[in-house]
């Protein structure tokens, strides 16, 4: 098997090691921003692992699971609720939103990818059931 191909679907060589940095990318600039926003760490703390209760959408099956998992794991609607929020002026919900970013980011760069419906570990950052 070449480098470029492999079962489920995922990324492999320099494209895997892209994303993962882009992750981390995400995760320090969103850290970086939430400082500015003069909000409380203990918030940051306490909200941070907020998007993993979105798990236990596999206690039903690995079909509902990768669903309410990836819904929450995309940066679609953080980016998008951002920047509803920035037009219209209303900028209360971004320390929360950035929040829910560098949450992504810092799963990304672990190798935590968006969720295939065929098991918990098949993402698209890894080619098996186990962690890359």
């Amino acid at each position: 098997m070449n480098e470029a191909s492999n079962t489920y679907g995922a990324v492999v060589g320099q494209v895997k090691g892209w994303l993962r940095a882009e992750g981390l990318t995400v995760f320090i600039g969103s850290v970086m921003l939430y400082r500015n926003t003069g909000h409380a760490w203990s918030i940051f703390v306490a909200l941070f692992l907020v998007p993993d209760v979105f798990m236990l959408g596999y206690l039903i099956s690995p079909k509902v699971g990768a669903a309410s998992y990836n819904l929450v794991h995309t940066y679609v609607w953080p980016v998008a609720l951002g920047a509803a929020c920035i037009s219209f002026g209303h900028f209360a919900a971004l320390p929360y939103i950035l929040i829910w970013t560098a949450h992504i980011g810092i799963d990304r760069f672990l190798g935590y990818g968006l969720k295939y419906d065929s098991a918990f570990g098949h993402t698209h950052l890894t080619s098996s059931a186990r962690q890359n």
